[in-house]
């Protein structure tokens, strides 16, 4: 595992499926812990890190290289959580824990039609899960150690996983 030891706190990866909490996690989990929230989704959109719009699944194409540019700084510093559904193009120095979010499916579904999702977007997110695309795209692209899979269908699962991390936090040591 690769820290860097001028940090002073943690970098955190929340990721997994759209609707498995990301987002609800890392608010609640930067409110505990003080670190910083990064949703990406919102910063791509707030800085135009990106390459246009898919009308098929009806997002941005985000410009992954403009994205790690934006970040490379405020990384080093620590004391971050970034919040994304891929982590593949994220250097590995980065993060010193990777945390993937994984939803049963019918409450997936559940969420996802909330939301409004429908068709291919509906359906490629349901089988994202369903294979488990980003738990294996994080263990491929972290060390195993480092990546932790999380339940996250309910409100009790959320709270205990912002109290499992945020004990981690607290305990986390920078590497010399």
């Amino acid at each position: 595992m690769v820290q860097d030891s001028k940090r002073s706190r943690p970098n955190i990866l929340v990721t997994g499926t759209p609707g498995t909490g990301k987002t609800t996690t890392s608010t609640a989990l930067a409110e505990s812990t003080q670190l910083r929230h990064i949703n990406i989704g919102e910063l791509v959109r707030e800085k135009n890190l990106h390459d246009g719009w898919d009308d098929e699944l009806e997002c941005h194409v985000i410009n992954e290289d403009l994205v790690c540019d934006e970040l490379e700084d405020i990384m080093e510093q620590g004391g971050n959580i970034v919040d994304y559904h891929g982590c593949d193009f994220f250097p590995e120095r980065w993060f010193d824990r990777v945390v993937v979010l994984q939803t049963e499916n019918s409450v997936l579904y559940d969420r996802l039609t909330k939301r409004g999702y429908t068709g291919a977007k509906l359906t490629n997110n349901i089988e994202c899960e369903i294979f488990q695309v980003l738990l294996e795209e994080a263990k491929e692209s972290y060390p195993e150690d480092i990546v932790l899979a999380l339940k996250s269908d309910t409100i009790e699962d959320i709270t205990r996983n912002i109290a499992t991390l945020t004990d981690w936090v607290r305990n986390w040591q920078p590497r010399s």
